[in-house]
């Protein structure tokens, strides 16, 4: 074998078992090739499994490793990874970036500086569209990241065909590498997805309390404030009262608010702190505040 041949063929860690990744809900990744995701010279395993754990959030399943420094495996990648076990056993270590290259039709590379090179500069959702219109088409398609501490150098980026560039703060422009993949996975999932107003899961769905049951809830709250003397003095009532029900009327309430109001007023009614219902927890009456109103 030659020398060039073996610098171009990558090393893997075989596993007899892998845990299983979600399927994305991106139409893209059955239409064709997903994006290879390329860090290049990482430092920090840690960060290698944060960006793994990116990947596996938002469909990306394909890692490839330039030159890590802590070296690979890692076990800190793995567990930093939480559950993307397959995406840390199925990443493959490339020697040279031209190496990891080599099989791509089209190449991306990150950054937050500008470079002074003729190259497009694409926006996240730009990005997003490029990559899945050239993956659908079955392209090899790769997105480089470059060290925590520096970045992507010139000579990386000479060999990209666009540079993709997030807006962030000037004035602290440095994303970890783990947070750039995790922007980059989360577009390009955005991409290929029939419904970007769509939600995994809705609120529960509850009837809205009539106004009958807010009368209820009134009725029995002042009874219960009248009996121990609240509204004082009594020619104050009316207004206090309109107070009181102005604050319960400002939002809707649902049937099932409604019920846990008036359960707790029940609560208070019917016991006080010194005669607490049986086999609730109390705390002694050295931990409890006096309530004088209980005690009417």
């Amino acid at each position: 074998m030659t020398k060039a041949r073996a610098e171009a063929e990558p090393r893997r860690r075989a596993k007899p078992k892998r845990r299983a990744l979600p399927k994305s809900r991106a139409k893209s990744d059955s239409a064709g090739f997903t994006p290879a995701v390329i860090l290049v010279e990482p430092q920090l395993g840690e960060n290698i499994g944060f960006a793994a754990r990116a990947m596996a959030n938002f469909g990306l399943t394909e890692l490839r490793l330039i030159a890590p420094r802590d070296g690979w495996p890692s076990d800190r990648a793995r567990a930093a990874a939480a559950g993307a076990d397959a995406i840390i056993d199925a990443a493959t270590v490339y020697p040279s970036l031209e190496a990891a290259i080599g099989d791509l039709t089209f190449l991306l590379a990150t950054t937050a500086r500008p470079r002074g090179m003729v190259k497009p500069v694409l926006t996240l959702e730009d990005t997003a569209r490029e990559l899945a219109a050239r993956g659908g088409k079955g392209e090899r398609i790769g997105i480089m990241f470059g060290p925590e501490r520096s970045g992507l150098d010139n000579d990386a980026i000479s060999l990209a065909d666009a540079i993709v560039t997030a807006p962030v703060n000037p004035a602290f422009a440095s994303l970890n590498i783990a947070q750039a993949v995790l922007l980059m996975s989360y577009e390009w999932m955005k991409s290929g997805m029939e419904d970007l107003e769509a939600v995994p899961f809705q609120a529960l769905e509850q009837r809205p309390s009539t106004k009958e049951q807010l009368f209820g809830l009134f009725d029995q709250l002042e009874e219960a404030l009248d009996s121990r003397n609240y509204f004082h003095p009594p020619s104050k009532k009316p207004k206090m009262v309109d107070n009181l029900r102005a604050v319960l009327s400002r939002r809707a309430f649902t049937e099932q608010e409604i019920s846990v109001l008036r359960g707790v007023i029940s609560s208070l009614d019917r016991f006080s702190r010194n005669s607490p219902r049986k086999g609730g927890s109390t705390r002694s009456r050295k931990e409890a505040p006096t309530d004088d109103s209980a005690d009417e």
